[in-house]
């Protein structure tokens, strides 16, 4: 039978992806020891969720004329450690539970990255994965030495030559090149072991690479672009695939897309497991789960939204008044994320949208639309949504941190596992093997993107 896959979304900062969470009474404010991010990951390895996800950018958030100052005062994702750093922690806690973390194909070098990631699932017996992101704003460009952020296409373009040399020194060493015999001194096969001598349009890179290939041959990419160039970029790159669906129906449609997509690039369907994220809110009545939704909504601040959609979209939404409509040149100005901004065009029937209904339509920096009730209702939902299908899984979004995760794994995953929906043990030690996802072959990637 079909099992859905389970992905805990967390930050390596002082809130989840929920900005106001760190409002919340019961949440922990200890984030910036190792402790904080163990807890959480033996809490969601207890459930049998098969990974942890870190989010990241790389600045904090702030309005384009340079105020910072409101992120900090009101705590709006101003404080960001390494999230690799952080997940190594909650890796040598856990013994099954696979590590995600974003990285940005924007500012770094692809050899860095190959290394980085190929060392964490070394360390941890094949657990790694990467989330690929080609970043959003200027405040990140900044930080990273450039003026601004480079254009849309182009940063896609940069992502896909990116993932050709990362998957290049991925591949260096077949699986069987090291030998380690100590009587006769012989280490390693050379012949098995090669450059990749890449020259391209964006990088050069000669290799060889230093780190062997592991346990699951190697770490699995994650992908949540949601524009046109992004699904492109998805349905040819990557394994397990993040998305925010509005509804059933809606969800339907999209996992079909996708799929269809993944098979004309002349990929296997199978091979992209796709994930939807969902905030649950549980509790073991649903009358105490709506008491703790209202206490939810009292904590977002309207700053929160200014400031996670000035980050988002790259536009300053502070500089306007809330119910001033964005002209025809702001709209087109928007270089974040272009599927955020078509979504409120098109919920405003092609009016010109004002700051007060972007907060309104898109959420930002606010709950959206949770998943309230008792065990069964919510878990109702989960059903609906993965059996229809509108997706393979669910990214599990936390509004209060470790609240959240102990909630779902007390309440909801009981009931899952009872209907024969998720897994009661983990299928084997990778990651691979537990969201069912093969071990890839050393230059199979070439095979399939090349034809």
């Amino acid at each position: 039978m079909r099992e859905m896959v389970l992905v805990g979304f967390l930050q390596a900062q002082n809130c989840s992806n929920f900005s106001a969470s760190w409002r919340h009474p019961d949440g922990r404010t200890d984030f910036m020891t190792a402790d904080f991010y163990q807890h959480i990951g033996r809490v969601l390895e207890e459930g049998k969720f098969q990974l942890a996800f870190f989010d990241d950018r790389l600045s904090m958030p702030e309005f384009q004329s340079g105020n910072y100052q409101e992120a900090v005062a009101n705590g709006v994702r101003c404080v960001k450690l390494d999230a690799l750093t952080c997940m190594t922690a909650i890796g040598m806690a856990t013994k099954r539970l696979g590590l995600g973390v974003t990285y940005s194909t924007t500012y770094y070098e692809p050899f860095h990255v190959a290394r980085a990631f190929a060392t964490l699932d070394q360390l941890t017996g094949g657990r790694a994965a990467w989330n690929i992101v080609t970043s959003l704003n200027d405040a990140e460009a900044r930080n990273m030495g450039r003026e601004a952020l480079p254009e849309h296409d182009e940063r896609y373009d940069r992502a896909d030559e990116f993932l050709e040399v990362v998957l290049g020194h991925w591949d260096t060493w077949e699986d069987d090149a090291l030998v380690i015999d100590r009587k006769t001194g012989f280490f390693a096969h050379p012949e098995k072991v090669k450059r990749i001598e890449h020259e391209g349009r964006f990088f050069k890179s000669r290799g060889p690479f230093t780190v062997p290939r592991s346990a699951q041959g190697h770490p699995v990419l994650i992908q949540a672009g949601q524009s046109g160039r992004g699904k492109r970029f998805a349905s040819e790159w990557g394994e397990l695939i993040f998305v925010y669906n509005l509804g059933v129906e809606a969800g339907r449609k999209s996992y079909a897309d996708l799929k269809a997509s993944c098979a004309a690039t002349g990929r296997d369907p199978d091979t992209m497991k796709i994930a939807a994220l969902v905030y649950p809110v549980v509790a073991e009545t649903r009358a105490e789960a709506e008491d703790k939704r209202a206490l939810l909504e009292t904590l977002p601040k309207e700053i929160d939204s200014l400031l996670l959609l000035t980050e988002a979209m790259n536009f300053d939404f502070g500089s306007k008044p809330l119910d001033e409509p964005f002209t025809d040149a702001e709209l087109k100005s928007i270089s974040g994320l272009h599927t955020m901004r078509d979504r409120v065009l098109a919920a405003t029937g092609g009016r010109n949208p004002t700051v007060r209904e972007f907060i309104q339509i898109t959420g930002r920096g606010r709950l959206q639309n949770p998943w309230v009730g008792s065990p069964k209702e919510v878990a109702d939902m989960f059903e609906e949504h993965f059996t229809a299908p509108a997706c393979d899984g669910f990214v599990v979004g936390a509004t209060s941190v470790p609240g959240t995760y102990e909630d779902f794994v007390k309440f909801v995953v009981p009931e899952l596992q009872r209907r024969g929906l998720f897994q009661k043990d983990y299928k084997g030690s990778t990651l691979r093997e537990n969201i069912g996802l093969p071990r890839p072959d050393v230059g199979k990637w070439r095979s399939v993107r090349r034809g």
